[in-house]
């Protein structure tokens, strides 16, 4: 889901309006639309003013379903790795996450979008 649709969804499910979101977060209500329509990509920071207004914790902007456990492969398993193994391995790149210039996250957070709109779009090809 893209974050704009599920912001939206959010938003519904809370029957917020979007001039509710404005007043609690500060963005204008225009704003928050092309967020919303997916003609802005907004920053970490304004994701945790939605998130903060929306009363969900952030994951939440990016994951609708039930959390599940790590599910690892046979060749994995056998290896003996854990969520721990996988954690460390993930450290480094939280480290360069926390460093990113602003603008740098927002380009990256369009390419995952964009990544995402295509697969969506190849899945969508290929059921039909």
């Amino acid at each position: 889901m893209l974050i704009g649709q599920r912001l939206r969804t959010l938003r519904d499910e809370k029957n917020f309006t979007q001039g509710d979101i404005e007043k609690r977060t500060g963005l204008l209500r225009c704003y928050i639309s092309r967020v919303e329509n997916g003609a802005t990509v907004p920053s970490v920071s304004t994701l945790g003013k939605m998130a903060k207004a929306l009363e969900v914790p952030m994951y939440k902007l990016f994951f609708d379903g039930k959390p599940q456990g790590l599910k690892l492969s046979k060749a994995q398993a056998r290896e003996g790795r854990t969520a721990a193994n996988d954690s460390a391995t993930l450290e480094p790149f939280r480290k360069w996450i926390r460093r990113i210039k602003p603008a740098d996250l927002r380009l990256l957070l369009f390419m995952a979008q964009k990544m995402y709109q295509e697969r969506e779009r190849r899945t969508r090809k290929t059921k039909s």
